[in-house]
């Protein structure tokens, strides 16, 4: 392994490892609950997301040691291969990014469980990305498979997850607030800790907000359909005529701000992307290069962000910097193609592709949960070397993105990053490192 390799390599560990729940979340439960002020009798955990099932063991542990008189019990959802060992909560494998049964089941236990609540007990949700699909308990008169569906077409369209996160909130039972406004109506308290993995961190738009209030409504939700020509052909009918009927103010709209006034209903963001793009940024420092972290905000087309990003590593030739960013790009796949990979994977073979009058670049894009689109990669890296390999080998990139096979490039270069579930999620990380010769 090479300098700049291992430069990649660490700054990327160093992002995750920032937002490891093992760490964060004794930390703010201490906050949240501090000496003589613990949960007493029982204590409610539910959650659901990439980083859930690592949250509540987390939370097992500070609570044996901190809260003697409280009674855990919970159930939490987490996806396949994301689980973590727990004694008194129950933590259930499903699927993910699209929503199958157990997800389902798994959510209409953690429904039941908050509707059993009473005056004084606690309820303690454990939100973290990827919550969205596997919270999926659909309002009535939608079915499993019309989730399924939509959701599919939602991933196709190109999208962005803060806007395919508005129509879900309205088809669903716990999500946009729908989990609080249960509790409330029990008289329960709500102490939700999230870990953002959306741009900007908006506690409603983290797992699809199930604790806080929702800005969006029904009309929103629509207009993203028409946005990105989902009908009825792509759409199923029972998905369409909920909403509608939902816009015309059959059926009430999701969790708003006057509802949880007077409540005990607090969001409490733990770990963000920008947090962890720091750490990388103090790392990179140590290494002698100059971080310029260029936001956590930065959405788009992967390959169009990936050009974008080419002519800002140009304008910095010459010196030793590391652009640093995240946020989360979008691959839009054309009918009939498959695509292997993820928007990590693609943003990077588009930039390697973007800067081949720059032979000294190296960079690393990879998503912080671990797993970068259809495959088990969490993303992928390149160095000089490694752009030489390619061209010894033949591999140009071009094919592979018109393909939308980036995980197949770089496979070939064995240069895929591959971490396993991280259990944490705050977004994706991409780095660039520029060097003086």
């Amino acid at each position: 392994m090479n300098k700049q390799e291992m430069i990649l390599k660490k700054a990327f560990a160093t992002a995750v490892a920032v937002a490891d729940p093992q760490i964060i979340v004794p930390e703010y439960l201490a906050k949240i609950f501090p000496a003589g002020q613990e949960p007493q009798g029982k204590c409610l955990i539910v959650g659901a997301g990439k980083a859930s099932a690592s949250m509540t063991s987390a939370l097992e542990r500070h609570a044996q040691l901190n809260w003697p008189e409280a009674k855990l019990e919970g159930t939490v959802l987490t996806r396949y291969g994301h689980g973590s060992p727990t004694k008194h909560i129950r933590i259930i494998e499903a699927g993910h990014p699209v929503p199958d049964q157990a997800g389902m089941d798994g959510a209409k236990a953690i429904f039941d469980a908050v509707n059993q609540l009473s005056t004084g007990d606690v309820l303690v949700a454990l939100v973290s990305g990827g919550g969205s699909s596997l919270l999926t308990l659909p309002q009535k008169g939608i079915s499993i498979e019309d989730m399924r569906k939509t959701t599919e077409a939602l991933l196709r369209s190109g999208a962005p997850i803060e806007e395919m996160n508005v129509v879900r909130k309205h088809l669903s039972a716990i999500l946009g607030g729908n989990l609080a406004r249960l509790a409330i109506a029990r008289g329960a308290r709500v102490e939700a800790l999230l870990i953002s993995d959306v741009t900007g961190d908006l506690p409603a738009d983290i797992a699809s907000g199930p604790c806080t209030p929702d800005y969006s409504t029904y009309q929103d939700a629509l207009n993203i359909l028409t946005k990105y020509h989902l009908g009825d052909k792509t759409i199923p009918l029972p998905v369409l005529s909920h909403l509608n009927k939902g816009n015309a103010g059959e059926i009430p709209e999701t969790l708003k701000e006057i509802d949880v006034q007077g409540t005990q209903v607090k969001n409490h963001v733990i770990a963000t992307a920008y947090k962890s793009l720091e750490a990388a940024a103090d790392y990179v420092r140590t290494q002698g290069y100059e971080p310029i972290v260029l936001g956590d905000t930065i959405t788009g087309e992967a390959q169009e962000v990936a050009t974008e990003q080419a002519v800002i590593a140009r304008q910095h030739l010459g010196k030793s910097v590391a652009l640093i960013s995240g946020g989360e790009c979008t691959v839009t796949l054309p009918v009939g193609i498959k695509g292997r990979g993820g928007r990590c994977s693609e943003f990077l073979l588009a930039l390697l592709a973007a800067t081949d009058d720059m032979p000294n670049l190296a960079a690393l894009a990879a998503d912080t949960d671990g797993i970068d689109g259809s495959e088990k990669n969490a993303g992928a890296w390149f160095t000089p070397e490694l752009r030489r390999a390619a061209m010894d080998q033949g591999l140009l990139p071009e094919p592979y993105l018109v393909a939308h096979d980036c995980y197949g490039f770089f496979a070939q270069l064995d240069a895929l990053v591959e971490t396993g579930p991280t259990l944490t999620n705050v977004n994706d990380f991409r780095i660039i490192l520029i060097d003086t010769e």
